[in-house]
């Protein structure tokens, strides 16, 4: 199995994990805020220069999100 193959496992048992704590959607967004924040804080410690590319990777998700409420597609 692939590293990107573990995290996508593991991700996908989280999301699981937090439907079944809490199954209604609006309850998630400030895990989603706290696990981007978390992110955020792995990224600077491992090289501050990597700001930068946390914002680009925002803004990107940002653009998919929006993609998503307008498309309804991911």
């Amino acid at each position: 199995m692939s590293k990107e193959d573990g995290l996508r496992d593991i991700l996908e048992e989280t999301a699981k994990e937090m439907a079944r704590v809490d199954n209604n959607p609006r309850t998630w967004q400030s895990w989603m805020v706290y696990l981007l924040g978390r992110l955020d804080r792995e990224a600077m410690d491992e090289n501050p220069a990597h700001k930068v590319a946390f914002d680009e990777m925002l803004a990107s998700l940002e653009d998919a999100i929006r993609t998503r409420i307008k498309t309804g597609g991911w």
